[in-house]
This record gives C-alpha cells, sequence and structure tokens, in this order.
C-alpha cells in the first residue's frame, strides 16, 4: 500500500442507518479513507451494497472486514471449528468480491489448554483456510488479530509466528488490545517501536508496508479489556503510537474502533498528518 489509511469500523454513525451509501459520502466529506465491514453477528451483505462498496473501492477508498465474533479454532466440539472456518472463509470471499484489502477476526481461546497445543490447532485450521482460499484464487490478507484478554488466543508473539507459516497471513495489531492485555503496558512511545520493529525483523517490510490495525480508547482490569471507549476519555496514548507508526513509515490501515468512530478516526488521521 503506497500510505497509511484511516477507516471507520463500520458505517460512519452520522448515516443514521442510511447504509453503505450515505456511509461514504460521509467518509468522502470528512477527508477519512474508507471503513471496514462489520460482519461481526455474520457474513450478511446485498449484491446492491456489494456493488456500491465495489464502486467505493474504483473511487480511491479502501475497504476491510471484520469476520464474525462467533469463531473459535480451538472450540472443543469439532463442528464448533468447522463453523468458525466456514464463518473465515465467507468473510474472505465476501472481502474478495468487494475488492477488500483484508479481513480480520478473532482466532480462539484458550478454553484451558496448553498455549502450544491451541497454536497448533489455530494453525491447522489455518493451514485448511488459506489452502482453500488458494484453491478459489482468493488472494486477500488473512489477518488474525490481536485480542484483549489473557484468556483469548492472540498476543503479538502467536500471530507473528503463525504468519510466518503462511503467505497470505499477516497480524491485525490491535493496539488498544495490546494495552489492556498487558494490564497497562504498550502505550509509550518505545513500547509502540518495538512492536513495529519486532514485526518488520520477523515478517519483513511486507507486513510493515501492507499493515492492518485496530486503535481506540480503552477501559480495562487486571483481566484485559473491558470495553471501547472515545479516544480522549481513555488513557491510550495514540499520539505517541501515531509518532511510531510516521517513525518506521508504517503504510496500510489504521481502523478506528471508538464508539465515536468517524469522530475518533479524524482526530487520529489530522494528528497523523500534522506529524
Amino acid at each position: 500500500m503506497d500510505d497509511l489509511k484511516f477507516l471507520t469500523a463500520g458505517i460512519p454513525l452520522a448515516a443514521e442507518g442510511k447504509g453503505y451509501t450515505r456511509g461514504f459520502d460521509i467518509i468522502k466529506n470528512m477527508g477519512l479513507d474508507g471503513l471496514e465491514a462489520e460482519f461481526v453477528h455474520g457474513v450478511r451483505i446485498s449484491e446492491d451494497n456489494i456493488s456500491v462498496c465495489q464502486n467505493a473501492v474504483k473511487n480511491g477508498l479502501t475497504l476491510t472486514c471484520h469476520a464474525p465474533f462467533y469463531v473459535n479454532l480451538n472450540a472443543k466440539e469439532p463442528e464448533k471449528v468447522e463453523a468458525s472456518v466456514g464463518r473465515i472463509l465467507e468473510t474472505a470471499r465476501v472481502a474478495k468480491s468487494m475488492n477488500a484489502f483484508s479481513i480480520t477476526y478473532h482466532a480462539a481461546f484458550y478454553m484451558g489448554n496448553d498455549k502450544d497445543v491451541v497454536f497448533d490447532r489455530v494453525a491447522k485450521q489455518t493451514e485448511i483456510i488459506t489452502k482453500t482460499l488458494a484453491e478459489e484464487d482468493n488472494k486477500v490478507w488473512i489477518r488474525p488479530e490481536t485480542t484483549g484478554k489473557g484468556t483469548q488466543w492472540g498476543d503479538v508473539e502467536e500471530i507473528v509466528k503463525l504468519s510466518k507459516m503462511f503467505d497470505t497471513v499477516l497480524p491485525c495489531v490491535d493496539f488498544a488490545h495490546l494495552h489492556a492485555r498487558s494490564g497497562g503496558e504498550y502505550n509509550t512511545y518505545d513500547e509502540f517501536c518495538k512492536v513495529f520493529e519486532y514485526i518488520g525483523n520477523e515478517l519483513g517490510d511486507v507486513a510493515l508496508k501492507n499493515f492492518h490495525a485496530h486503535l481506540a480508547g480503552i477501559e480495562y482490569s487486571a483481566k484485559g479489556e473491558k470495553r471501547h471507549l472515545i479516544l480522549e476519555e481513555s488513557d491510550m496514548n495514540y499520539k505517541d503510537l501515531l509518532k511510531a507508526f510516521k517513525e518506521f513509515d508504517v503504510k496500510g490501515v489504521i481502523v478506528c474502533e471508538s464508539p465515536n468512530i468517524e469522530t475518533d478516526a479524524k482526530i487520529l488521521k489530522d494528528y497523523y498528518m500534522s506529524l
């Protein structure tokens, strides 16, 4: 990707339920760069809306997709694992039809299992996903997301390790989740730089030039993430994070997941452009 783009997590709130067409108009008028289609409760989108999304991409906007929350590649029941794989594949297929940049998802819960065992199970299902999509000539980036609680699979090291195994897999780094999962760490310029340095060293320049990040304010406890907050109502040090993005010349997308999605997305972009 040729620059860093700022996206809303879903259709802007100001669209007031009027759908993608109105949402894209708002995004353009605000000087933002696109949105992440939120399929969190199921991959449901009409052919008309797919066409609207295709036209938005043709006109210079960028799209990503978030798979349903009902994904657990470490579920005890085989049918739940199979259904999880199906939801990720379905998201990737819709993403391809929309000309989206990438998809992301929360891959698994530990379920009391050893971390190495869970990693192997996630890797096995990821191999099925990537092979299936390769057979369909679907080249959308597949991105397991860093998660916000210690009960969830998906710290930076796990996702980087998984990404090294597959050509079409790269991380989605949710910086609010990193901050919450660690109980308040990952919130200084040096810590942010270490994340980019680690990913660059392990995965190469392709990861830093095709980055997918999530960002919001966040409330957390000793157990991790509680809920997203507006940036200015949280302790999320987004200014130093954006300085680190600039320092490492990271390109790709930052998806704003604050409750006031487009307002905070605009704040992020304006601050980044001022650097």
